[in-house]
């Protein structure tokens, strides 16, 4: 019997691969998470409807899960902070995630080191988050 917070048997698998480094990607509702990952980036599709869940609920069961040593958030071209990044930095502890532009993001999250993308029902716009897989 397993004895964390995350019961998914495929997402277990693909997080129990990850090594110091790695990369994670939790995408809202609206992410292109087809196009804008790399082609060795395992995709788990979690959105059942809108809302559910939200990239949130995941972020939280994640960092019950493992350790989380940088994150980074795709900024608006305003450079106005989204309400949801409160709530990145509440769950990560403190964690301040790192900005980048929105084509800077799509960048990140195509490189070999994105090793799974969760793909939520999350509707808030700009609640992508990418985290790299600390050690424990």
């Amino acid at each position: 019997m397993l004895k964390t917070v995350c019961i998914h048997p495929e997402l277990m698998k693909l997080l129990a691969a990850c090594g110091h480094g790695d990369k994670i990607l939790i995408a809202d509702g609206n992410y292109p998470i087809d196009s804008n990952t790399g082609g060795g980036c395992a995709k788990i599709y979690l959105n059942l409807t809108h809302g559910i869940p939200l990239v949130t609920d995941v972020l939280s069961v994640l960092e019950k899960t493992i350790p989380v040593e940088k994150a980074e958030t795709m900024i608006p071209d305003s450079g106005e902070e989204p309400a949801i990044f409160s709530e990145f930095r509440s769950i990560l502890n403190g964690l301040q995630p790192d900005y980048l532009g929105r084509f800077e993001f799509y960048e990140a999250c195509k490189k070999e080191n994105v090793k799974v993308a969760i793909a939520t029902g999350e509707q808030r716009i700009y609640a992508n988050i990418l985290l790299t897989v600390g050690v424990v």
